[in-house]
């Protein structure tokens, strides 16, 4: 097995021409350098050195050797100088993948945070909703993932989805009704769930589609899931039309709004919590733990502000 030392040895002999003037040159003894070339010539099974008086000369294997030392030593720098800089944030990659309604918001806040602090850490940002995320996560395709989950359950689709993870929860979200400002129960300061058994709904992503279901189950109803959309600004549209109602969490109703909606507390009160997920290897990275650190402090930030305006 060749090793860099021995490398460095054999191409400071080619440079230098004798065991003295090498062991000068890397800073080591002269009998340090010839045990060196010893232990190259057991591991190569071959002569490597031929002594002639004072001077050395390479065999035609040592000439080989050295010669593919000086490639190998030049990369094994390149390498150590690129993971200096990674351990000392001098740059570095992260590859993000956020749910829709997080990118809107806590996503953007701490990526100029990021850029501003550490201007050589580039973050790749893509977007997905949980269990993909995680998913995406295992297979090594991202390092870090926003995710999120409703209460009583969990951000993988089962109970062993996030086991061998670092899973962080950030921000708690509560979740709201959406109404048409003149829905007859717009006046309300807050809408029991079970009023709205006859009204038309709209759904988001499968995992917001599956907690509208749970909930509305649970107040002794199947809700009719007229409209499927993702995009909020298409969900405040359609219930400003009068063709529906929905849930939407209050992270993205502090960043999207329409004058022709209302929006109140839900009874039962329901909540979910937003999480940044990233494996116990990964979160040691030094450019995957200021990315995780931005992202905390931008849901602090959002968790402290206001909250969405009930009108």
């Amino acid at each position: 097995m060749l090793d860099a030392a021995g490398l460095r040895v054999m191409r400071a002999i080619a440079e230098e021409g004798t065991f003295t003037a090498a062991a000068t040159s890397l800073g080591y003894t002269q009998p340090a350098v010839s045990q060196m070339v010893r232990r190259l010539e057991e591991r190569t099974g071959t002569v490597l050195v031929e002594r002639a008086g004072r001077t050395v000369r390479l065999t035609e294997a040592g000439r080989v050797l050295a010669r593919h030392a000086v490639g190998i030593l030049d990369a094994l720098e390149r390498a150590e100088t690129e993971v200096s800089a990674i351990a000392g944030l001098q740059q570095g990659v992260v590859r993000l993948m956020a749910f829709p309604s997080s990118s809107a918001v806590l996503v953007p806040r701490a990526l100029a945070e990021l850029r501003a602090a550490h201007p050589r850490i580039t973050v790749k940002f893509a977007e997905a909703e949980p269990p993909q995320s995680l998913a995406a996560l295992r297979s090594g395709e991202v390092d870090l993932a926003v995710a999120f989950s409703y209460e009583g359950t969990d951000p993988g689709r089962g109970v062993d989805d996030l086991a061998g993870l670092e899973v962080i929860d950030v921000l708690t979200d509560p979740v709201m009704l959406v109404l048409p400002k003149d829905h007859r129960l717009a006046a309300q300061e807050e809408v029991d769930l079970a009023d709205l058994s006859g009204d038309p709904w709209i759904a988001g992503c499968t995992r917001c589609r599956g907690h509208l279901l749970s909930l509305a189950h649970g107040a002794g109803f199947e809700p009719d899931v007229t409209f499927e959309t993702e995009d909020y600004v298409a969900v405040l549209g359609l219930i400003a039309a009068g063709l529906g109602v929905a849930l939407a969490p209050r992270l993205i109703l502090n960043s999207v709004s329409h004058p022709d909606v209302v929006v109140r507390p839900v009874v039962p009160p329901s909540r979910r919590v937003v999480q940044l997920v990233t494996t116990p290897d990964l979160i040691r990275v030094p450019s995957v733990a200021v990315t995780v650190e931005a992202l905390q402090r931008s849901a602090a930030e959002l968790e402290a502000a206001t909250p969405v305006t009930v009108v």
